[in-house]
């Protein structure tokens, strides 16, 4: 049967937040859990990833009684920038220390740079107990750029091509297509924007984006007609526009810049994503005063989305 079902596991920005007047939305940083026919996406490894390796963790071990008969985790984490709140729940994810996992990342950093070079410097070594290289599952860290996919069919590894135009990638029926591109609204190398599709559905992942006078034209083009767009909105305009400390410049959006790509892309549904972690339950709430529609949603841990 179908699935294309959409989990949020971290909604916020900048740093994680632990504290009783943010426990209705959660404290934890950028991550998406996204399961499309039988497919693990994940969409960021902020500090929410650590709940999805946990329960992973718990399915592998029930799944058999010892190693050699237990089903590997597998996954596609697919990493927007390398920012500290992308990627700091990446080194306490479990099932990356089974022999048996299989995990793709996907990301790009600059010209000049790797991915994974990146990564080891900055997740390991000086900063974790152990290396990159001592990562006992199966880690594969690849770059991608916005001339290539990513097509997910069952029983071969993710396949890499390069897509002139989304609609001649030749996918068949059953497949998963991961396409991208770079915004450069966002300091200091800017970020990927990632859409995954399946079958007529889409979901478009916006995060880390500041929009532009008039909107952003490629984000809208890129997210046209999707059935799900998650956008950034980290500042309310009252916050982006503070004449004692402004945010313009920052790369990040406000809830109207997030409004007004949902409405100008004509995207089906939004969820506001990657809230200022100032932001408590409270303010969060005042906001959401302002926004009543059923296809506006406020991200929160545990929000599930079914797009099937």
């Amino acid at each position: 049967m179908s699935k294309f079902k959409v989990k949020f596991r971290g909604v916020r920005g900048s740093y994680p937040i632990a504290d009783k007047d943010f426990l209705q939305y959660g404290g934890n940083t950028s991550c998406v859990e996204v399961n499309v026919n039988d497919h693990l996406i994940i969409l960021d490894a902020g500090t929410g990833l650590i709940n999805i390796g946990n329960e992973l963790m718990e399915k592998y071990i029930a799944s058999g009684l010892n190693s050699a008969d237990r089903t590997p985790v597998k996954a596609v984490v697919l990493i927007s920038h390398i920012h500290q709140d992308h990627i700091q729940g990446f080194t306490f994810f479990r099932p990356l220390h089974i022999p048996s996992t299989v995990i793709n990342v996907y990301g790009n950093v600059n010209y000049n740079e790797s991915l994974s070079d990146e990564m080891a410097e900055l997740l390991f070594g000086k900063s974790f107990p152990l290396d990159l290289g001592d990562i006992a599952g199966n880690l594969n860290i690849k770059d991608l750029n916005e001339t290539e996919g990513i097509i997910l069919r069952h029983g071969f590894e993710p396949i890499i091509k390069r897509i002139e135009n989304e609609k001649d990638a030749q996918v068949e029926d059953d497949d998963v297509l991961i396409t991208c591109y770079r915004s450069y609204a966002h300091p200091q190398e800017g970020v990927l924007i990632y859409k995954i599709k399946y079958k007529d559905k889409v979901l478009v992942y916006a995060t880390d984006k500041e929009s532009y006078t008039g909107g952003d034209k490629k984000l809208v083009n890129f997210a046209r007609g999707s059935n799900l767009l998650i956008h950034d909105a980290q500042y309310t305009t009252c916050d982006y526009l503070d004449a004692f400390s402004p945010k313009q410049g920052y790369g990040h959006s406000t809830f109207d810049m997030a409004f007004d790509a949902k409405n100008q892309s004509n995207s089906e549904k939004l969820v506001f994503f990657h809230y200022d972690p100032t932001y408590d339950d409270n303010k969060l709430n005042a906001i959401k005063e302002h926004y009543k529609q059923d296809d506006i949603l406020f991200a929160y841990e545990g929000l599930e989305i079914d797009l099937m």
